[in-house]
């Protein structure tokens, strides 16, 4: 069977990264990097196991690419994760120069867009990928932490 690469493949290798954060109690926030059809970096939230506010999955994700690659530069690369990026992972997203910025749910108080931060000019973003599974995990990782 030919597996065909496209956004939504991709997308689910990011939200397998939201899982593994949900099972750690991390918020279920999940991110793979690819160049060329190939997964270069993978990474899910970390704040709570690192105790590091900046261990979001989308700044590990850039850190982990930028080592594979061997530069800081990511203009060859498409970022998908499973939540809007915020402010902080905008700015880191556009001196990164990424090519293109593909993501699942909206982030509607701490996202970039509702923030109106600009990433690199040179960015194309889509949004809404695999936007109802993205939004459940998260939305059964918060009723969960409420109810206990």
């Amino acid at each position: 069977m030919l597996i065909e690469y496209n956004d939504e493949y991709f997308m689910k290798k990011a939200l397998q990264e939201a899982e593994i954060a949900f099972d750690k109690g991390e918020v279920p926030v999940g991110a793979v990097v690819v160049i060329e059809n190939q997964i270069i970096a993978r990474a899910h939230n970390l704040t709570e196991t690192l105790n590091d506010v900046t261990a979001h999955a989308e700044m590990q994700a850039i850190t982990a690419a930028a080592n594979y690659l061997g530069g800081k530069y990511l203009n060859q690369c498409t970022l998908y994760v499973t939540l809007e990026p915020c402010v902080m992972c905008a700015g880191a997203l556009y001196w990164s120069q990424l090519k293109k910025l593909v993501y699942a749910a909206k982030d509607r108080k701490r996202g970039f867009e509702i923030n109106q931060i600009a990433l690199h000019p040179k960015t194309k973003i889509e949004s809404g990928i695999m936007a109802n599974q993205a939004s459940h995990l998260m939305k059964k990782f918060f009723f969960e932490r409420r109810k206990n």
